[in-house]
């Protein structure tokens, strides 16, 4: 979080306007990737009853169900239908299989399951080297063949106006322009991060694409508008946002905004001064790099969870007490796109870049600060003092205020959040 808004402060500084003197408070900070809120009073379940671990014949998986898509597909493999099975019956079912058949037979049918890993199973896995000489943020400069369409935004091009600026010291992204094309917590928790710092974030979602309770939270400082990028006419919406836009920001399965014409490339030739971020489960390179996956799974393959439970001296496979994987991932994706958008400016010849980040690498990061020592004797502390309830499209939301401020000032959202479809997909 402080990486993300001393990138904002240095926007706002690279464009002309003052530096800011960033704070981040540790305890909230912590306490803000913990998915606390509420609506009308009621906190909802943020989990489908068939998610979770599961003992097979020889370890454990971990499905991920809270897309119907994907709870009915993984049942599917095991013969059950999501209507009328328990989750006893797919514990039963799941003892038929080994671990890694059931995680085979799902990636190939372009499921999220994850077979639990030691660390050391996990060292040893082809894909885990791939991941550990990956960046953690990894940059690359893309160089448009030929620009189907002019970029109109003069941010990309010139000094913004500054005297909004100046005036409003807590808000340093003022007048940049994001698309957000995301789900579940990183990519939200990225684009809501952008709009605390100022940003003018767009929400695109479909009218046929699921979502889960955590957007009336993730949705703050927003515009949600839908486009369907299987029409012409919801193609046709986007290209003309992407050509006046800043930042592109996109957390779909990997190649599936590619085969709809916006692949990074792609969004350059429309905008050859956009800032591309992709968020991936286990990085764009080796064998997984097309697997889906989510916080929980990564957690699951990639050792955390056995770790946990050794540390816990517990009977079963734990999970971290927060998706701290998406939370952190998040906010490196808000740093990056500012990142971006700083050496654009500064660039004698301004050009597109794409940034990628995976919850993987971020996982091997997390790894690299160490542990502390008996930390499971530590008491959660409380959420006293930095939760409020304001109006939302979703009812009466309660959540947590942002950890940052800037000069002393609280980062705040403009916008409430708001259901998808609830704004004109323009600018």
């Amino acid at each position: 979080m402080a990486a993300a808004a001393l990138a904002a402060s240095e926007f706002r500084r690279a464009h002309g306007g003052p530096a800011s003197v960033v704070s981040s408070n540790m305890r909230h900070s912590a306490l803000e990737c913990c998915s606390h809120f509420a609506i009308d009073g009621v906190a909802p379940n943020l989990w489908d009853k068939f998610a979770g671990l599961y003992e097979t014949a020889d370890g454990f998986v971990r499905i991920h169900t809270n897309f119907t898509h994907h709870r009915d597909g993984a049942l599917a493999i095991l013969g059950l239908d999501a209507n009328t099975a328990s989750r006893a019956d797919v514990q039963t079912a799941l003892r038929t299989w080994t671990a890694l058949d059931f995680e085979t037979s799902a990636t190939e049918r372009g499921l999220v399951v994850a077979k639990l890993r030691s660390r050391a199973e996990w060292l040893a896995h082809p894909q885990a080297q791939f991941v550990q000489n990956q960046s953690l943020v990894h940059e690359e400069v893309i160089q448009p063949l030929h620009s189907k369409i002019i970029a109109k935004n003069v941010i990309n091009t010139s000094t913004p106006g500054l005297k909004h600026l100046k005036n409003t010291q807590n808000r340093p992204l003022a007048g940049l322009k994001v698309l957000e094309l995301t789900r579940i917590l990183a990519g939200p928790v990225c684009g809501r991060t952008l709009a605390a710092y100022g940003a003018d974030v767009m929400l695109i979602n479909a009218p046929h694409l699921p979502n889960i309770s955590a957007i009336a939270d993730t949705s703050r400082g927003k515009r949600s508008a839908q486009l369907d990028l299987r029409t012409p006419e919801g193609k046709a919406a986007l290209t003309a946002l992407v050509a006046e836009a800043d930042v592109f920001v996109q957390g779909y399965r990997p190649g599936g905004l590619d085969a709809l014409g916006f692949s990074p490339q792609s969004l350059a030739e429309i905008n050859p001064r956009i800032v591309a971020i992709t968020l991936s489960a286990y990085g764009h390179l080796g064998p997984w790099a097309n697997k889906r996956g989510f916080d929980s799974l990564v957690q699951t393959a990639t050792g955390f969870n056995t770790d946990e439970q050794a540390a816990a001296a517990a009977d079963l496979p734990q999970a971290l007490p927060a998706q701290i994987l998406d939370y952190a991932t998040g906010h490196l994706m808000a740093f990056a796109a500012i990142a971006g958008c700083i050496k654009r400016h500064t660039d004698a010849t301004p050009t597109a870049r794409h940034m990628r980040l995976s919850l993987a690498r971020t996982g091997e990061w997390l790894r690299s600060l160490g542990r502390v020592a008996n930390g499971f004797a530590a008491e959660k502390p409380s959420f006293e003092g930095i939760v409020s309830t304001e109006p939302s499209g979703f009812g009466a939301l309660t959540a947590l205020n942002h950890a940052v401020s800037f000069d002393g000032v609280p980062a705040t959202w403009r916008l409430p959040s708001a259901p998808p479809g609830s704004h004109p997909a323009v600018w």
